[in-house]
């Protein structure tokens, strides 16, 4: 797909994410509105506007913003529609796993796939990761779900042991049976230590969030103000905490970078730079309460964590419900606890972590011999299945591999295949 030309915007799938714009004027909405997809049902499309209001509009009215928002649309939906069937294992996740799901709580999946053999033997990179039109499934390709679990990933190893993990094939059953293989101390890193440090993250994001509206205004009353000037006057302003000057300067550059950016990903600016924030600004541009990344959620799962790691250490078994504890991660879910006395109770919990990890029993290091053992035997299963065209997905009934079209740069690319197969 080289340009427009080659395929119909109208029939493009459209992601959650994906940066549309409406085709006519609509309820009010002028020809030409921004805004991202949130959502869909049947010919309806949910979107999120600039302004942070949410519309339902026929899909016949809007269409992607840039070819390439469209060709990775494309592409993620035929991965999808293609290897789905290949998927082994599959898990429901989040907060109805960790029995903190509320009547409106979203149902979501994570499994993982195997790749046809035919798949993994061509110039082409297969897709490493498979996610459903509306983001609520997610399956890693077997290489990557293993590697990840190795590294003691917390998702990862959510997927493989939570109670009602289940194997969808006998190549699944293989996984689930060497998922102890994956199981070490480094547990205390991925999850505990994690968490901590991205609620310490959290927490000097808010307070440099409460600064958004300041760096506006700021921009509005000076509008040749440079970058380098508004980091110095906000790393004063939010009291940023850093280990040198230097630091400080440069975190407190980098918000004002992820500030301007969040807002292009939204539609609100015309460029990803400061000088498109600062006319943003001028022109009278205003900002959504609540930044997406400082909401609760992001907040009660990180002590979550902290507590599944302190037990999981400590006991050498896994544990996702918290029956104990349920009452106050609802409660911080719901934002009715500040985020500092959030940060100030994992606080607490790092000596009872500390201590987990000194006495567990689990091995300091994951098998890696034993992981790479059922990943070479499940390969193999899968081979042999298309050698002897059994049928079935990876046999007689295997999707077609894609194939490189002619003056394809991808396949010249030393870079990740991950992205080279699944991004734009």
């Amino acid at each position: 797909m080289s340009d427009w030309a080659d395929f119909d915007p109208m029939a493009v799938p459209l992601p959650s994410g994906t940066l549309v714009s409406t085709r006519h004027a609509h309820e009010g909405l002028p020809q030409g509105a921004v805004g991202r997809v949130v959502g869909s049902q049947g010919s309806t499309v949910t979107l999120r506007l600039a302004d942070g209001r949410s519309v339902d509009l026929p899909r016949t009215e809007v269409v992607p913003t840039k070819l390439a928002e469209a060709r990775y649309a494309v592409r993620r939906a035929e991965a999808w529609s293609a290897l789905r069937p290949t998927a082994i294992v599959e898990t429901v996740v989040g907060s109805r796993a960790w029995g903190l799901a509320e009547a409106d709580s979203d149902v979501d999946r994570r499994g993982v796939f195997v790749l046809p053999t035919p798949w993994t033997a061509g110039l082409v990179s297969p897709p490493s990761e498979l996610v459903s039109l509306d983001g609520s499934e997610t399956f890693w390709e077997l290489s990557k779900a293993v590697r990840q679990a190795l590294r003691a990933d917390p998702n990862t190893l959510e997927t493989l042991f939570l109670p009602d993990a289940r194997a969808l094939d006998p190549m699944g059953e293989q996984l689930l049976g060497i998922r102890s293989a994956f199981v070490s101390k480094a547990i205390y890193g991925s999850f505990g230590r994690y968490a901590l440090s991205q609620l310490k993250k959290l927490q000097q994001a808010m307070r440099l969030s409460d600064h958004r509206g300041q760096v506006l205004a700021w921009l509005r009353a000076a509008p040749a103000m440079t970058l380098d000037e508004c980091a110095a006057r906000l790393e004063v302003e939010a009291a940023i905490e850093a280990a040198s000057p230097k630091a400080r300067r440069r975190r407190a550059k980098d918000y004002i970078k992820q500030l301007y950016a969040s807002l292009y990903d939204r539609g609100q600016l015309e460029a990803r730079s400061f000088s498109a924030l600062r006319a943003w600004a001028t022109d009278g541009g205003q900002l959504e309460d609540t930044p997406r990344h400082l909401r609760p959620k992001n907040a009660y799962n990180l002590l979550r964590l902290l507590a599944t790691a302190t037990h999981w250490l400590e006991t050498g078994e896994p544990r996702f419900v918290l029956p104990a504890l349920r009452p106050r991660l609802m409660a911080i879910k719901r934002g009715e606890v500040p985020l500092e006395e959030v940060v100030a109770e994992a606080q607490a919990m790092v000596p009872a972590l500390d201590a987990a990890r000194a006495r567990s029993p689990l091995p300091e290091s994951p098998d890696v011999k034993r992981a790479d053992e059922g990943l070479r035997a499940i390969r193999l299963e899968a081979a042999r299945r298309w050698v002897a065209g059994n049928p079935g997905p990876w046999g007689s009934d295997a999707p077609t591999c894609p194939t490189p079209e002619p003056g394809d740069r991808a396949v010249l690319d030393s870079g990740d295949p991950a992205g080279q197969a699944h991004v734009p």
